[in-house]
């Protein structure tokens, strides 16, 4: 496979990255990996870097991403965590779209778990973006949704800890949200993060609507773009075979991490690495 920066967010977002990162400890563990990337030496000192822009997935929210946050600012790099409603592969890829409009520059998208399919949409068409970066994540194919990749291959133990919590909207139309109940959440989410962490991440989720997950995608920006994938082994959401077989599929620049489902935050140093080479590959 082959391996394919200075934007600045208008609204001066990532001005104060480097300052709210400061406190965040890392957590930065041993890491077990097998990886057929390239180490890329990061952008020359006076190089443009691009933005970096992160998105969560279901479960999760921004602050996921703070360890991965803070690698990156300390290598000179604009990042945006950009908030995900978690309410349709669609209209969240219109958010995203909305943010990355506000960017100038060249851009390299990051999306965890559901969050693959958000930017998998939103980057479809756009000139912007210079590369996608899975992390644990769904890469869709048109038709497909993420329920389905879920279900092809065993080894998911979601279902059994999920918590439905219905809403009604606005104009009257039902829907669920969907939670992972707390006690259950370390074990499924979370094995490889620190307890008091963990359950800091557990009461502080952010619910997913259910038909997110059942919302068919219409386009596959990875068709397009160099894509570089993240594959964690010890996944108890998203089955490490449907990872395998979506990054083969999309060609992507895989690494493989001894990793649950939080990889960016039990191994920030290694999604920081791999987020790097996209970045590097595109400038």
């Amino acid at each position: 496979m082959v391996e394919n920066a200075n934007g600045r967010f208008r609204r001066n977002v990532t001005r104060g990255a480097a300052a709210v990162v400061a406190a965040v400890a890392a957590g930065g563990l041993a890491v077990a990996c097998t990886a057929n990337t390239v180490t890329h030496a990061g952008p020359n000192e006076d190089a443009p870097r691009p933005t970096i822009v992160l998105e969560h997935g279901a479960f999760a929210d921004g602050s996921s991403w703070n360890g991965v946050i803070e690698k990156l600012t300390k290598d000179r790099y604009p990042v945006v965590a950009a908030a995900d409603p978690l309410r349709g592969p669609a209209s969240d890829a219109a958010a995203l779209r909305s943010v990355i409009s506000h960017i100038d520059g060249p851009v390299i998208l990051v999306g965890h778990s559901y969050g693959g399919s958000v930017i998998s949409a939103a980057a479809a068409g756009n000139d912007k973006v210079k590369g996608l970066v899975y992390v644990a994540a769904f890469l869709p194919a048109p038709g497909e949704t993420a329920l389905e990749l879920t279900n092809k291959f065993p080894g998911t133990t979601l279902p059994g800890t999920l918590n439905p919590v219905p809403f009604t909207n606005a104009d009257g139309t039902a829907g669920t949200d969907l939670y992972i109940q707390q006690d259950k959440f370390p074990a499924q989410f979370a094995a490889d993060v620190p307890a008091d962490r963990a359950a800091l991440a557990a009461a502080s989720q952010r619910p997913i609507a259910q038909s997110a997950l059942e919302e068919k995608a219409t386009v596959a920006a990875w068709s397009e773009k160099p894509s570089w994938d993240i594959i964690t082994t010890k996944d108890l959401n998203i089955p490490v075979e449907a990872q395998r077989f979506m990054a083969e599929r999309a060609h992507a620049t895989v690494t493989e991490v001894d990793a649950s489902h939080s990889v960016a935050v039990s191994h920030p140093d290694v999604v920081a690495k791999v987020i790097e080479q996209a970045a590097a590959a595109a400038h």
